[in-house]
């Protein structure tokens, strides 16, 4: 039985605070917009922004419904509805909790800590193919690291490494 570990606690709080600034900017940028440019212009503004803004809503709510998954063969790593990928245990070649300050713009890394800070890195021995992307490293912000570092260690035989 795989073994689940939440990011919703870590994400979430973000991505709210993402939700009340886009709810700000839906008042006060179409209101200046109806008053320039008309009123059909920031109707049209107001429909796009309340409908991503219950996109990114949706997408909130599915973290705590999506965990992480630490299975059998693979570890499922994901960010809601938005973004997943499967990692083969015998393509991780190491769990690191510290890395440099400009690894995370890397564009073989796939970050799905999404605006928060990453509290585990993922090191692939092989890229894994997304798209037209090569992802080389996972980085992600789990509730609790720890018990994620134990799970897939248990699994690989490797641990988390500093840097």
């Amino acid at each position: 039985m795989p073994s689940e570990h939440p990011y919703h606690r870590s994400l979430s709080p973000l991505m709210w605070v993402f939700v009340v600034l886009a709810s700000i900017e839906l008042v006060v940028v179409h209101l200046l917009a109806g008053l320039l440019m008309g009123w059909w212009v920031a109707a049209a503004l107001s429909l796009l922004s309340v409908l991503t803004i219950t996109w990114i809503v949706a997408l909130i709510r599915s973290f705590a419904h999506m965990p992480v998954l630490v299975g059998e063969q693979a570890v499922l790593m994901r960010a809601g509805r938005l973004k997943s990928i499967s990692v083969p245990f015998d393509r991780i070649a190491g769990i690191r909790r510290e890395w440099e300050s400009g690894t995370l713009k890397d564009r073989s890394v796939l970050n799905l800590a999404l605006i928060a800070h990453p509290n585990v890195l993922i090191d692939l021995t092989e890229p894994i193919g997304k798209g037209r992307r090569r992802i080389r490293a996972v980085a992600h912000c789990l509730d609790v690291p720890d018990a994620f570092v134990a799970a897939v260690s248990a699994r690989t035989g490797t641990g988390a490494r500093d840097g």
